[in-house]
Formats: C-alpha cells, structure tokens, sequence
C-alpha cells in the first residue's frame, strides 16, 4: 500500500488538526504545509517534520491536498487544486456563497477528481452507531451552543449549523419540505451580517420535524443530539460519544398503600459504540479510500450540496424577515 503525500493548506486551529492526523496516519504523509503566516506556518510544518510554503504556487509533489484555509479562500484554492486534477477535502463550509460551493462540485465532476468537504459529524462513532439501529424517526432535536470565538469570523449558520443540518438530512434521507428559522446578532466582536445565534424548524415529507439550534454566546459547549421515535427516546452526546435509550413502560398506583402517588417505569439501554475513534481520523481514511478508489465518489460529491442548500435557504428566508416592516 503506497502512501499517500498530502498537501494542507492553512495552518490556524483546524489546520494544525489536520496536520496531527495526516502525520500519525500510516496510510499518509503531510508533503507541506501552506501559510502565508510566516511564524504560524513553520511552526505547524516543523512540529510535524514537514515544508513550509507561503502560497500554493505548486502542487507538485501531492497526491491529494486538504484545504483548511479562511471560508473565502475556500473557493479559489479548490479550484486551483482540481484544476491541477488532485483530489481536494475543503473544511465547511465548501464555499462562502451557495453559488462558488456549486462550482467547486461542478469543477470536481467535470475533472473526475473526488471531493470531500470537512463535515465531521458524519465521522462521529456515536452518531455512526446510532443510524445503525435508528427506525422512523418522528422528532429530531439538536443543540450546538459553544462560547463565543473571535476568531470565527463567518456566522454560525455555517459554521456550526450546518453539521447538525446534514445529521439530520442524513437521518431524514431527503430534503425538507418547509424550512424556517431565525439568525440572531449580538455580540459587539462578530462581523456585520456574522450571525451569533441560528435555530432552524424542518418539516419533511414523512411528517418528520426535526429542530435544530447553534449559539455561540453559550458559557459552555453543549453538543446533544435526540431522536425521538414511536416507543423510544435516542439521546446523544457528540462530545461525550455516547448514546442511551430510554422507553417509557407506562404508569400504575404506587404500591405504598396511600392511593397518593402514581409509579413511572423507564427502561434505559446504553449501547455499545461501535468502532470508538476520532472522527477526524476517521475522515482522513475516508478521504483516502475515495481516494483509492474503495469508496462511492459520486454519491459523496452528491451529498455536499443539500446542507449548504438548506443553510443558504435559511439565511435568505431569516434575513428577508428581519428586514419586512412589521
């Protein structure tokens, strides 16, 4: 099995991430790092025995390359890459506009080159799990609150949001049918039109009604998943990467001889986790097996689309009635 060199682009949080997985995957090599930061890009690239380049002036040398750079830059680079014909794995959001994400896909099919975009609940063991044995399910509710980072510049609709959107269409297999929500803005550091605060309401064709809320103005990170079917409750923590089952057994008199109370019996299961690991990892093999050739490009470039599509609906139809007289 031949290894694999990769290229990453950007060296801040995320892409020192990258970096960490990319150098402990025996399946990869990390080519060079690209940062136009100067100290930030060496010291990514010597922390992890690799080149240092201020720009990507040349991916010679790669076989692949993940791009991990500031959400504007995401659409020139992932051009320039699959225009040079490598396969490319773009953190999300894939583009800052609906439009530039629809090129980027377009491009990718047109060059016949896989394309990845950093989705990384789809990687999450415990979410994994859960759609093994998850049936019908009648109400989706997520939470994605984090404390407020500055360097974040993009709203959360994209930033957080979308995860929990594309669980859920995953989970829904479709698209929805309606779709409302509202953005809100109030913290003084955030760009103008960032929004700090995104609740979406999903109604699918299947009756299905499915919630989903991201803040960034919490004081604590909260990442919680629940999903409720006819005759059980599927909570999950994604931190945590656990899940417990709860189904309610119904109530009868207290047997204490008062007639004062009623008893409320609840069966909980606590499932095993299959394949436990970090879903970054997770992802980079991912990226590697489309790579290849072991995975189903063409319904992974097809996936991409709908969750920004959805986040982009969301935003337009909040925005227009913010902006209506009331």
């Amino acid at each position: 099995m031949s290894v694999l060199k990769l290229g990453l682009i950007g060296a801040g949080s995320m892409g020192a991430l990258h970096a960490r997985v990319i150098s402990a995957s025996p399946r990869a090599e990390l080519a060079c790092v690209v940062e136009p930061n100067r100290a930030t890009g060496r010291a990514v690239a010597q922390r992890f025995d690799s080149a240092w380049m201020p720009s990507l002036d040349d991916t010679s040398g790669m076989d692949a390359v993940i791009v991990a750079s500031a959400t504007e830059a995401h659409h020139e680079l992932a051009l320039q890459v699959i225009s040079d014909g490598l396969p490319v794995l773009v953190e999300k959001p894939l583009a800052d506009t609906l439009e530039r994400c629809e090129e980027i896909i377009t491009a990718s099919e047109k060059a016949d080159v896989p394309l990845m975009c950093g989705l990384l609940e789809r990687f999450n063991p415990a979410i994994r799990t859960a759609m093994e044995f998850m049936d019908r399910p009648q109400h989706i509710i997520a939470t994605r609150h984090s404390p407020y980072v500055a360097r974040i510049q993009t709203g959360v609709a994209s930033d957080l949001l979308i995860h929990d959107v594309d669980v859920i269409l995953r989970m829904a297999s479709g698209l929805p049918t309606v779709v409302a929500g509202q953005l809100g803005f109030g913290h003084p550091e955030s760009a103008d039109q960032a929004e700090d605060v995104a609740d979406i309401s999903m109604r699918f064709e299947d009756g299905l009604i499915a919630t989903a809320s991201a803040s960034r103005l919490s004081q604590r990170k909260i990442r919680s998943l629940s999903i409720a079917e006819l005759d059980r409750l599927i909570e999950i923590d994604l931190l945590r990467q656990d899940i417990t089952i709860y189904r309610h057994m119904g109530a009868s008199p207290s047997d204490d001889n008062t007639g004062l109370g009623y008893r409320q019996q609840t069966v909980i299961d606590i499932p095993v986790i299959r394949e436990p690991r970090e879903p970054l990892a997770a992802q980079l093999d991912y990226f590697i097996d489309l790579i290849d050739g072991h995975g189903d490009v063409e319904r992974e470039r097809a996936s991409l689309l709908p969750p920004h599509a959805v986040i982009d609906h969301l935003r337009r139809v909040a925005l227009e009635a913010s902006a209506a007289p009331s």
